[in-house]
């Protein structure tokens, strides 16, 4: 009697732990919990820790507290500048209405084949009514908020309130089909060689334009520094012109005697020149002896004697050595006297 006893004992404890352990569940905090009688909701608990239920009768559903994500299959959209673009996205969104979740729903598995053509008609919407450079500039998070927006509404609509937030849509990335994005690359291209030629031909105009303004200042400051030469040049001139007519005014005849001399000089170079003129011309009037001359004080020779001897010894020799050396002797003359020749005569 007493093992049968304490074998009844013992199958009713047994009993009692398992109805215990079918009447009791643990909610963890990152879960909330939904009690389904007979496919009926009837509480959701959201706190965590030990909960208790009909055993047998009701069952629990938990559903995650956490965001979740759905990440969509990529889709080719076509854009408003009918463009393709390969557009792959991703979802963020957090369960808030856990029985209408259940109603409509029933699962996360569920709603992720629900809600993925929801996101890719809303990204079909937005995007087709864009152009690329939008997508890819400051725009896109305006793009985004709109298509965030346009899910939640269509989410969130009386006829089917999937009990659910979403929180984000981004777009992981955005291709453009193989063949697109090689004529894109090759119109980039060609843009970027265009401005760069561009800049290079406003280089070479900026280089033509300084260096037209540097060259016609360095003319101006060379024919400004020309003019200035050429007034220091004639005032030297006419100073020294004044100079020479001061000192060759105080005697006329020295002063005919002295440029005669000079011309002998010029003219009759000793290699590249050589006259055949008798001696009675203007040219050598210096060289006759009836020239009137002046006295001379003693001692000194005259410069007619001079050019008279010269004029003999280039008559004889019938050379230029000996004009030459008629020229020098008559010009040497006035020098080694100390008396100024008298005018002379011309016939």
């Amino acid at each position: 009697m007493r093992s049968n006893a304490l074998l009844i004992g013992g199958v009713v404890l047994v009993a009692l732990a398992i109805l215990v352990y079918l009447a009791t569940f643990t909610v963890h905090q990152t879960q909330q919990a939904v009690i389904v009688q007979f496919g009926a909701i009837q509480r959701t608990i959201s706190e965590p820790g030990l909960h208790f239920k009909v055993p047998f009768i009701q069952d629990v559903q938990y559903l995650e507290r956490r965001v979740l994500n759905l990440d969509p299959e990529a889709e080719t959209i076509v854009l408003a500048d009918q463009r393709r673009l390969t557009v792959d996205s991703f979802v963020r969104y957090r369960i808030t209405e856990p029985q209408q979740f259940i109603r409509v729903a029933i699962s996360e598995a569920n709603l992720r084949n629900r809600l993925e053509p929801i996101v890719n008609n809303s990204l079909r919407s937005v995007l087709g009514k864009s152009v690329l450079t939008a997508i890819l500039s400051e725009e896109r998070d305006d793009l985004m908020a709109q298509i965030t927006s346009n899910v939640n509404a269509s989410v969130n609509t009386e006829q089917s309130n999937f009990g659910i937030e979403v929180l984000d849509v981004r777009i992981v990335r955005a291709d453009l089909l193989p063949e697109v994005s090689e004529a894109v690359y090759a119109r980039m291209r060609a843009e970027r060689e265009r401005d760069a030629a561009e800049f290079r031909a406003q280089g070479e105009e900026q280089f033509q334009t300084i260096t037209a303004e540097a060259d016609r200042q360095a003319i101006v400051i060379q024919a400004e520094a020309q003019r200035q030469a050429e007034i220091l040049r004639g005032d030297g001139e006419a100073e020294r012109t004044n100079i020479l007519a001061g000192a060759f005014g105080q005697d006329p005849a020295f002063f005919e005697f002295y440029r005669t001399m000079q011309a002998y000089e010029a003219a009759l170079q000793p290699q590249t020149t050589r006259f055949v003129l008798p001696p009675e011309g203007e040219f050598f009037r210096f060289f006759r002896s009836d020239v009137n001359q002046r006295p001379l004080e003693p001692g000194t020779a005259s410069p007619a004697a001079g050019a008279e001897s010269g004029a003999e010894s280039g008559a004889e020799s019938g050379t230029q050595s000996g004009t030459q050396s008629g020229t020098q002797s008559g010009a040497a003359a006035p020098a080694s006297g100390s008396a100024e020749p008298a005018p002379a005569t011309t016939q």
